[in-house]
């Protein structure tokens, strides 16, 4: 499975990106949301982290982006953001969010939303 991380913070996309790994997810990272796009129409992807506050181009533009594009329809959507109140988090999954986790989360808050979006690959010994 192929997981696009998208977050400005470094820090938190290597984070996020560690525990894909460690699930068994091949990843790569964007920046933003444009960037993201642009990498979105060279590899397959099945899963992106987005975090909503960012420059160039937000999550929630991105999320808009990829949910007008057919092609991308069966692409998995988790927002990971610090957006923590209720009309964010529906705006999001009414936009076509599949998951919504709030920051700060744990690994096991993390992992637990995927199981709920059905990706349940256990990590490689």
């Amino acid at each position: 499975m192929h997981a696009l991380v998208i977050d400005d913070s470094r820090a938190m996309r290597k984070v996020l990106s560690k525990i894909l790994g460690d699930l068994g997810f091949s990843v790569v990272e964007a920046g933003n949301g444009q960037e993201a796009l642009e990498r979105m129409q060279s590899e397959a992807v099945d899963l992106a982290l987005i975090d909503w506050n960012m420059p160039v181009m937000n999550g929630y533009e991105f999320l808009q982006a990829v949910r007008a594009q057919p092609s991308w329809a069966d692409v998995r959507l988790m927002m990971v953001t610090t957006e923590t109140g209720i009309e964010e988090m529906t705006k999001a999954l009414a936009a076509g969010a599949d998951e919504y986790v709030m920051k700060p989360f744990t690994k096991s808050d993390l992992v637990s939303k995927l199981g709920l979006m059905g990706f349940r690959r256990e990590a490689t010994p």
